[in-house]
This record gives structure tokens, C-alpha cells and sequence, in this order.
């Protein structure tokens, strides 16, 4: 590559929990001999995401090459974070060939596309494509893609339900920005969730969009990368709730981080997890959790109901301390009422 060539860029979006850190590593370990560079944006205070795959770093991809920005969503705070990080990352001594940015599961992709436009860097990059993962079980039940005649009947009986909910409007404006989506969690949803989950994203999306199937993050990466979309030009193609506003707010949903002691036993910890879920609406935890007599830290990651634990790595001399972030809509975020149940 050229100093003159424009550096590839590929956003990954997807809800909370559908598999964009796995897609990544998936991508770090066989990277078809290019040089990566990698952009987490967390939400919340606690980064996880940026750990885990810096815990991956290799040659190809090595930890200075991995920035996490977990101070806020990079499509709101483009002068001050988004802008400054990708410069950083194009003034390596070795440049990378291909930069990969994983945002939060409640951004809005258009809005960051935009952010490719500003005169810093337009000349020096380019967004390659935009890849949506979606969890295909978590679709195929219709959690955010309600049926249309449901809906309508509805509206017409009560003014108040016009309005889709929050998640489904970040949900609709993720999957209307992609090039591709992938549909993560096959192995779950089987093959009637996914020609369900099929359906149901086909008939939210106003162009015809290639959809494939996904376990465990791995794809061929020739598949999404190189497309050479130039997104960042075909903005009119890509639709959103949020169009024609100058920004948008993320105060629909919060966060907070939960500090634990020792846990002596996982599977009650999971229980506690899946009644949170259960009883409180929350959508997403994880962090790491340190459990009596271990030498590893437990690495927490929970959807919904869905609850996945595994020990990554011993302490060593970092501090054995459990936190946890718990992520919902706000008016679910109680904090007391977490802290209870988690045994905090």
C-alpha cells in the first residue's frame, strides 16, 4: 500500500451481544496477510471488548494497534475522540493496511459514516463497508422486527403505540446501513430461525442486502472485506429513523458498573444473571469476576437470558477485582435493585 492509497475501513455494528468481538478476533486470527488496526467503542466506563481482543494481539495486529474508546459513542464525539484516534492510527510506524472499528451496540452507524467526510481524513481513508451482525435467534423471535399487521392494528386502536421502541429503531438503522449482515448464533436459531430472521430483516431493509450465516464469528474474511463500498459516499441509499437530525441522544439507554467480592460459585452468580434479565429487563452484562480458589479471571458475557462464562486468564498482579456492567433502557437501570440480586 501506498502512502497515497486510501486506508480500508470496515464499521461493525450489531445490537448488544450478537457477536462483533468474536467476528474480530475471528478476523485478527486470520487476517490474510494484512496489517490490522482495531477501534473498540464500549458502553459504559468498564472495557471489556478492547481486553479481550488485546489479549489476541499478534503480528498482524499488535496491541498498540488496538485503541478502545469507552468515554462515550464515537458518532457523538467525532472532533474530540473519533477524529484524533484514526489519525493515530494512520501515523503508526507501520502503517496498517486495514483498520476495523467495532462500535457500541447502541450506536447509530450512519451518523459515524458521515464523520468520514471531515477534511482531516477524507483524503486518507474510506469506509470499505458496513457489516451488521444480528442475532439470528434473537430476530427470529421478532424482538426487533415486530409484525407489521400486529403493528398497524395496534396503532389504530391506541395513539400512543405509533412509536417503535428504542431498540428496534437502533436495530432498523444498523441493518439499513449494511453491505452485508451476517447472522450470528446459526447453531441456535437452526435453520427455520434463520430463514425466519431472513424474513423478517428482509422486510425492514429498502435494498436488497446479502445476508449469511455465522457460528462462533467465523467467516471467510475475503467475504467482508474488500468490498470497496466508498460508504461514505452513498449515505442517500442508507436510511434512518435519525435522518435530517444534527445529532442524536443515547439517553434512552444506561449503564452501571457493579463491584462484587469474590464469587464462590459461577452458577449462582449466572442464576442471579438471568433473573435480572428476567425481573428487571436488563439487556446486556459482562466484565470479569474473580471466584474463590481460582488463579484465572471469569470473563462474564450475558444477552438477555443467555449467559456465557469461561475463565481467559490468569490475574497475575492485576488487582482480583469483579465488575460488572449491567446495561438496559434507563427507566430499567435500579441500581439498588442490582446490586441485591448480583449479591453486591
Amino acid at each position: 500500500m501506498t502512502a497515497l492509497t486510501k486506508i480500508p475501513v470496515t464499521v461493525i455494528t450489531g445490537f448488544l451481544g450478537a457477536g462483533k468481538t468474536t467476528l474480530i478476533r475471528h478476523l485478527m486470527a486470520n487476517p490474510q496477510g494484512k496489517r490490522l488496526a482495531i477501534l473498540v467503542n464500549e458502553f459504559g466506563t468498564v472495557g471489556v471488548d478492547g481486553d479481550i481482543l488485546k489479549s489476541c494481539a499478534d503480528e498482524s495486529c499488535p496491541v498498540e494497534n488496538i485503541v478502545e474508546l469507552a468515554n462515550g459513542c464515537i458518532c457523538c464525539t467525532v472532533a474530540d475522540d473519533f477524529i484524533p484516534t484514526i489519525e493515530a492510527l494512520m501515523a503508526l510506524p507501520q502503517r496498517p493496511d486495514h483498520i476495523l472499528i467495532e462500535t457500541s451496540g447502541l450506536a447509530l452507524p450512519k451518523p459515524l459514516l458521515k464523520a468520514f467526510d471531515w477534511p482531516a481524513i477524507r483524503s486518507r481513508i474510506t469506509v470499505d463497508g458496513v457489516i451488521a451482525v444480528a442475532d439470528a435467534e434473537a430476530v427470529a423471535a421478532g424482538r426487533f422486527a415486530p409484525d407489521v399487521a400486529a403493528v398497524e392494528a395496534q396503532r389504530a386502536a391506541d395513539d400512543s403505540l405509533d412509536h417503535e421502541t428504542p431498540l428496534s429503531e437502533v436495530f432498523e438503522d444498523q441493518i439499513c446501513c449494511a453491505d452485508i449482515i451476517l447472522l450470528s448464533k446459526a447453531d441456535l436459531a437452526g435453520e427455520a430461525g434463520l430463514a425466519e430472521a431472513r424474513a423478517l430483516i428482509a422486510a425492514e431493509t429498502p435494498r436488497e442486502v446479502p445476508m449469511l450465516a455465522m457460528t462462533d464469528g467465523v467467516i471467510d474474511p475475503r467475504v467482508i472485506l474488500g468490498l470497496g463500498a466508498a460508504a461514505e459516499d452513498d449515505l442517500a441509499a442508507r436510511p434512518s429513523h435519525h435522518d435530517g437530525a444534527d445529532d442524536h441522544e443515547h439517553d434512552d439507554f444506561d449503564s452501571v458498573v457493579i463491584a462484587l467480592p469474590e464469587v464462590a460459585d459461577p452458577e449462582v452468580l449466572s442464576a442471579a444473571i438471568v433473573r435480572l434479565a428476567r425481573e428487571q429487563h436488563i439487556l446486556r452484562v459482562k466484565g470479569h469476576v474473580a471466584v474463590t480458589g481460582k488463579p484465572m479471571r471469569l470473563l462474564v458475557q450475558a444477552v438477555g437470558e443467555r449467559v456465557r462464562m469461561q475463565f481467559d486468564r490468569p490475574w497475575g498482579a492485576e488487582p482480583r477485582q469483579s465488575r460488572l456492567v449491567v446495561i438496559a433502557e434507563h427507566h430499567h437501570i435500579d441500581e439498588a435493585a442490582i446490586r441485591a440480586v448480583l449479591g453486591a
